[in-house]
């Protein structure tokens, strides 16, 4: 039997209840102190965190900044409305997932499978809209909008897209856009970048992304939590984007049209330049492609076949491809003979069309049976390679040439304000015994005083170095941007300045010696004929670059004009490469007295081909070599 206490009561149920009460009461005292503090005391961050959570943000793409031509006239590259089509896979039945993919893809007129990349399986749980399609059309957007009510899930929005007027030759300079890969999402997400966005890949769209991508918008919105939208409700905020800035390049329409032009269809690239200011007038490369192909949603096959084209129409060959620069590099061996007073400028060398060194005879290609007795002006203007092989070998020496070919900016990138410019190579003889563990030889030192061998420029360093002879020795960086403008007032914010990008030692008499023997190559040398014009003085000099082929040689020539002008800003540089995959015909030169010769006379294409008698050349204009 239980033990009673005094009382009789034991273990009462009084007790019991007055503990559980006790109990209870400490219960609710606590969860009463824990809604306080987080209704009260930290009211305000747990409503922030509810607002986070029901809330979901929408990025607004801003427009890009467009391009313009020197003249501000008429824009290069601009934004042109369209539209972007979405889905949001969770929206749709599971059911009916395949049938609707497949009507829209027969109403867009895009490939099914394109939307089976963009929307995978495990996508479909998805209440986020996914892009499916780019640049769709204002009659398409209405064809979706005629059967919404059978499409769930299927959204559009407005989306510029890039186009390109008329970019021809120019799509090497302006370059193209594109959306963000992962790998430039990771180099570029501390700038500001995020997935989705649009940036510049190639030309001047990438060289200034950042000034052109302008600053992006973003709407916030309330939804559920599962990321659906709340009908009705009307507590979005809303924040515009902000154009990108214009940019005014220093291209002129007109001079790029004549370049192109009268570099025709064949593979190679002009360059014009204003040796003032260090300003690009017109840059060309051929092959070129079209830019607004990177505009559609499914460009692979087109892309591909680009890519694959082994006459590389992505390269941009005034700053991407070298070459030997042939007997344009005598500017150079001209420049030191007379600054290093090496040889005496009157003193005559004999040629005789050929002579004998090491074990092989050397041969003077421009004449055969040979030039006899000339001197260094003469040399010049005739191209003689015997001279510079003679004077090259036994007085100039390597390391003196090497010194003025590096002083002209051979073997150096200008800096040029576009992506992927290649340096091109100055050759040396310590290079030599590290490459290929051979000794210096006097036949290198031969083969370097005409521009052969191991040597390579490219044409934006040849229109440099053809600077430097006009400036008496002062190169300015070339460059694509003169103004930074406001998209809506057009006032201008940055204007670019001549930067110094090499100042040369070399005394302004040698230069202007310099001169007076390039103006010798047209008045009595090698170019006389091609530039026979009268609209205006010209100096320049010819280069036939051999590439091991008996019948095709690259065609070279860098030249100014007006020769002598009074006013340096008048001056113009133009620096012309044809390669040797084209059929051989020497053009370089007559590509030049086209350009001269539409430029100074103020004229088209055709009317400066009619003033210079050059129509029984111009059949080869409909022939892509």
């Amino acid at each position: 039997m239980p033990q009673l206490d005094e009382d009789g009561a034991g273990d009462r149920p009084e007790n019991r209840i007055r503990i559980l009460r006790v109990f209870f009461i400490a219960v609710f005292v606590l969860y009463a102190a824990r809604l306080f503090s987080m209704q009260i005391l930290s009211g305000e961050f747990y409503r922030s965190r509810a607002q986070n959570i029901v809330r979901r943000t929408t990025v607004i793409p801003a427009q890009r900044g467009e391009i313009f031509d020197r003249a501000f006239s008429r824009p290069l590259a601009m934004n042109t409305d369209s539209f972007a089509v979405s889905i949001t896979p969770a929206e749709v039945p599971r059911d009916e997932i395949e049938n609707l993919f497949n009507r829209v893809a027969a109403i867009l007129g895009i490939g099914r499978e394109q939307i089976d990349r963009k929307i995978p399986p495990q996508y479909y749980y998805l209440y986020q809209p996914v892009e499916i399609a780019v640049n769709i059309s204002l009659p398409l957007i209405a064809a979706l909008a005629e059967q919404v009510d059978t499409l769930p899930g299927v959204s559009w929005q407005s989306k510029p897209m890039r186009n390109y007027a008329d970019s021809g030759s120019l799509s090497h300079v302006l370059g193209y856009v594109g959306d963000i890969t992962r790998d430039e999402l990771t180099m570029l997400y501390n700038w500001g970048y995020q997935q989705g966005d649009v940036i510049g890949k190639a030309g001047i769209e990438r060289q200034y992304d950042e000034i052109l991508r302008g600053k992006r918008g973003q709407e916030t919105r309330t939804v559920d939590v599962r990321g659906r939208r709340i009908a009705g409700n009307s507590n979005s905020i809303r924040e515009a984007p902000v154009m990108g800035k214009n940019l005014v390049l220093t291209i002129d329409r007109s001079m790029q049209t004549l370049a192109e032009k009268a570099l025709g269809p064949r593979m190679g690239a002009v360059v014009i330049l204003q040796p003032a200011t260090g300003e690009i007038l017109a840059m060309v490369s051929y092959p070129w492609y079209d830019p607004n192909i990177f505009n559609r949603s499914d460009l692979g096959a087109e892309y591909q076949a680009l890519s694959n084209d082994p006459n590389k129409p992505f390269i941009n060959r005034a700053i991407q491809s070298n070459y030997p620069p042939a007997s344009t590099f005598k500017i150079v061996m001209t420049t030191g003979i007379l600054a290093e007073n090496a040889f005496p400028a009157e003193q005559l060398v004999d040629c005789q069309g050929e002579i004998s060194y090491g074990d092989r005879q050397w041969r003077c290609h421009i004449r055969r049976p040979g030039h006899g007795r000339l001197n260094l002006h003469q040399a010049m203007a005739q191209s003689c390679d015997i001279y510079y092989w003679t004077v090259g070998r036994e007085h100039l020496e390597v390391e003196r040439i090497v010194s003025y070919a590096m002083d002209y900016g051979f073997g150096k990138s200008t800096g040029i304000d576009l992506p992927g410019e290649i340096a091109g190579f100055i050759p040396t003889p310590q290079w030599k015994e590290r490459r290929y563990h051979e000794r210096w030889q006097g036949g290198d030192t031969m083969n370097m005083s005409i521009g052969q061998g191991y040597t390579l420029v490219t044409p934006i360093q040849m229109a440099n170095m053809v600077s430097m002879v006009v400036n008496d020795g002062t190169v300015y960086k070339p460059h694509l941007l003169k103004e930074v403008r406001d998209p809506i007032s057009g006032a201008v914010e940055q204007s670019i300045r001549p930067e110094l990008l090499h100042e040369s030692s070399v005394d302004n008499k040698v230069f202007a010696a310099v001169r007076k023997d390039m103006r010798g190559v047209i008045s009595e040398g090698t170019a006389r004929f091609p530039l026979n014009i009268r609209t205006v003085e010209i100096a320049g000099k010819t280069g036939t670059g051999e590439v091991g082929l008996q019948d095709r040689w690259h065609s070279w020539f860098a030249a100014y004009a007006p020769y002598d002008a009074e006013d340096p800003e008048e001056q113009i540089v133009v620096s012309i490469i044809v390669e040797a995959a084209n059929s051989w015909e020497w053009w370089a030169p007559y590509a030049s007295a086209i350009i001269f010769q539409g430029i100074f006379a103020d004229q088209s294409y055709e009317e400066a081909v009619a003033a210079l008698g050059l129509q029984y050349l111009m059949p080869v204009q409909g022939r892509r070599e």
